[in-house]
């Protein structure tokens, strides 16, 4: 039976997708989980999985176009099966549904659909849905999918399958991330990671953790020349011009006096046995306990209504090639300083590898952006709707400055809150940076 390889949505952002090349020629043979094409969309590069057997009896759509969500790109099919009803339905436009999905972001972005700041996995066979699409209910797991593990059916992927043998990782002892618990690339590779993420954050210092982090750039030429926009880029394009428009930004700024939150983190690290707490973390820590203080803030404009949000997930914007993702903290509340370090560095190393899980990158209440590892003293932010606020952080420098009627020198750090003035007014943002300041100001504040 034919299977059609569509362009899908990998993202409830993503309304077109690059295909960057074909990985196969028409006439080879396929069988399920071969990678078949590499895609782009706004978000990472994915692998285009086979789900069914037999050649690639037809490319429709070549290498470097660009196509909207559900266009048919590829037919697989039996040598002599008879394909001319579904090259009709490829000139009659973008189909509904698709029996292929893409694997993830291809290496380097990655093979596996798990990336940044939002979308769905996509049909055409991949090791998953790439990691945002839904596995179509005809591609039905089989037993070379679902190896046996202690007398039960492991669901895995063959990407997966593949990797934890080379890994020597057992499968059954790993819960599956994939739809209806099926393990996916990405469940082997946290499984791969976990023991390194404490020496990551240690090696860090967990200075990384909740900061935008820029990935080291070429050397610039000059040169005149129009260049293509990637899909992430007219991601980003669409959602500013969505937020910085429609919704009416107003901003807050305020000084707080680090002094006794760097003393506070200086003394945990010399107690934490070679553990580090980054000033991120604590700032990530300061903010989740603020929001919990000041629920009108960790709040969302509905059309006509304001959501309240019962959990406080934040997300940490994180600068990428060509890009910007936030991955999300979540319940960053109920969380120690300890565990949000190790949580946010693993979620921005992921993050800059375009790795991340769909529901890694969607659905937080409040971001925070911070630019004072590059010297900026403060800025404002862009909301990222459709949450009400963001806290843009500006460099730790020392400062002269009055305390108790006598000069001295303290370091001092300036933050800006942008507030969407539907769902939050200046008595209720300069509230919440009033708590965000005093517990900075006074770190025992948190714990009371």
């Amino acid at each position: 039976m034919a299977t059609k390889v569509v362009m899908a949505q990998l993202s409830p952002t993503m309304e077109e997708g690059k295909l960057i090349e074909w990985k196969i020629s028409e006439g080879d043979a396929v069988a399920p989980g071969d990678i078949v094409a590499e895609i782009e969309t706004d978000k990472a590069n994915m692998d285009v999985e086979a789900m069914g057997a037999g050649v690639l009896r037809k490319i429709v759509v070549q290498a470097g176009a660009t196509v909207p969500v559900g266009t048919l790109i590829g037919i697989i099919a039996e040598p002599d099966e008879d394909i001319e009803s579904l090259l009709s339905e490829a000139a009659a436009g973008p189909v509904a549904g698709a029996a292929e999905e893409p694997a993830g972001p291809s290496e380097p972005a990655r093979e596996e659909a798990e990336e940044p700041a939002d979308g769905p996995e996509a049909p055409t066979a991949t090791d998953e849905p790439a990691e945002v699409a839904e596995e179509p209910a005809s591609a039905a797991p089989s037993a070379e999918t679902e190896p046996e593990a202690e007398g039960e059916r492991v669901r895995a992927s063959p990407v997966a399958r593949k990797m934890a043998a080379e890994k020597g990782i057992e499968l059954g002892a790993i819960a599956g991330s994939g739809p209806g618990g099926r393990i996916v690339k990405a469940d082997i590779e946290a499984a791969i990671a976990a023991p390194a993420a404490a020496s990551l954050a240690t090696a860090a210092g967990g200075t990384t953790a909740g900061a935008i982090v820029a990935e080291p750039a070429a050397e610039p030429l000059l040169r005149d020349e129009r260049v293509e926009a990637s899909q992430m880029r007219k991601a980003i394009a669409r959602r500013l011009a969505e937020s910085i428009g429609p919704v009416p930004h107003f901003y807050l700024t305020i000084e707080v006096d680090m002094e006794r939150a760097l003393d506070m983190r200086s003394e945990l690290n010399a107690r934490a046995d070679g553990f580090k707490i980054g000033v991120n973390d604590i700032l990530l820590k300061t903010a989740a306990e603020a929001l919990v203080r000041h629920p009108q803030v960790n709040a969302s404009w509905d059309e006509d209504a304001i959501q309240f949000h019962g959990r406080v997930d934040l997300g940490i914007a994180v600068a990428v090639d060509g890009g910007l993702i936030t991955p999300v903290l979540r319940d960053a509340d109920r969380k120690g300083l300890r565990r949000i370090s190790l949580e946010s560095a693993d979620l921005i190393e992921r993050a800059r590898a375009r790795k991340l899980l769909p529901e890694e990158y969607q659905g937080a209440t409040f971001s925070l952006s911070n630019l004072g590892m590059f010297g900026i003293d403060e800025f404002t932010a862009v909301i990222n709707p459709p949450e009400a606020a963001i806290l843009a952080v500006g460099m730790t420098q020392e400062k002269p400055v009055v305390v108790e009627g006598e000069l001295t020198v303290r370091r001092r750090m300036r933050v800006t809150m942008s507030c969407d003035h539907r769902v939050v007014d200046g008595a209720i943002g300069s509230a919440f940076l009033a708590t965000f300041k005093e517990m900075l100001e006074n770190p025992l504040a948190m714990v009371l």
